[in-house]
């Protein structure tokens, strides 16, 4: 975690362009040996790599989220349905959901960077633990209630908290979103996904989800039929108690691949039904946050 910060403190996008740059300047133009220009220039795309690795870390695909807000959709009631579509001017909350991650090329929002993760030790206490003051993705999902529930939010900051905990709740429900700071939520985790590089995160965040080549809204149709008794029972609890719940899931994902693994169609036969029920979870507990605040 300290080292996530380190990071997100001291180079921004900016940043590193202004420092590769200069770099690339001095190696083309100084009058250093050929050999030790190669050596400087592959120095240069390994440094901007790992930071841009490091800025960069990825949750559930667009295809994901977009299933998430499909899924929620469903369970709304007509009546919030209605004060949705009016708020977002039509757009649907698969449309809005990628929102968080879309905003991340814009600098005025970096301070919500931290918004998407929460690092503490397993089986430990959340609220024991050391906060962030950045914020986390609890406390943000706990942020964007709040201000959709005071009357005096402005409607743009309604939009934009309303569009914001339609991907924070997704968020939450990717294991790796609530896994260990040290690897950055298994992003250093490096494994093969049908023998091409890719890394444990992105493995749940999208690998298994895209080998399906289908759409979201056919991934979407294609979850488990539920009873009324157990929709109810997905939605009880606090985003606290979806916390701990995706951490558990996260220990058993990290036990799940071994660091350079060959992974594929066994992987996605043993795991692909924890990333469905996720998926589900997510838009069912989404549906009755929103059910709450507008109904």
């Amino acid at each position: 975690m300290r080292k996530m910060q380190l990071i997100d403190k001291c180079f921004t996008k900016e940043s590193l362009v202004t420092l590769t740059n200069s770099l690339f300047s001095y190696i083309c133009f100084s009058k250093l040996d050929n050999m030790y220009k190669q050596v400087f220039f592959i120095f240069i795309l390994l440094f901007s790599f790992h930071i841009i690795n490091a800025n960069n870390i990825p949750d559930w695909g667009s295809t994901g989220h977009r299933i998430i807000g499909v899924i929620a959709e469903k369970h709304l009631t007509k009546k919030v349905k209605k004060q949705i579509d009016k708020l977002l001017q039509g757009q649907s909350l698969a449309f809005v959901s990628t929102y968080g991650d879309d905003i991340k090329s814009d600098s005025k929002y970096n301070k919500f960077y931290t918004w998407h993760y929460v690092n503490f030790p397993f089986n430990s206490k959340y609220e024991d633990s050391d906060k962030n003051p950045k914020g986390d993705i609890v406390s943000g999902i706990n942020k964007c209630i709040t201000m959709l529930k005071d009357k005096n939010t402005s409607q743009e900051d309604q939009v934009f908290y309303l569009k914001f905990l339609v991907h924070l709740i997704g968020d939450l429900h990717q294991p790796l979103h609530v896994g260990r700071g040290e690897d950055k939520g298994g992003n250093d985790i490096q494994v093969r996904w049908h023998n091409k590089g890719t890394n444990l995160h992105r493995v749940w965040d999208s690998n298994m989800i895209e080998s399906w080549n289908m759409s979201y809204t056919e991934l979407a149709n294609n979850t488990r039929d539920l009873s009324k008794q157990q929709i109810q029972s997905i939605q009880k609890g606090t985003v606290l108690d979806w916390t701990y719940e995706s951490q558990k899931l996260a220990i058993q994902v990290y036990k799940s691949a071994a660091i350079g693994e060959k992974l594929g169609y066994k992987y996605s036969y043993n795991h692909f039904g924890t990333v469905q029920s996720q998926l589900q979870k997510s838009g069912i507990r989404l549906a009755k946050i929103l059910n709450d605040i507008y109904g």
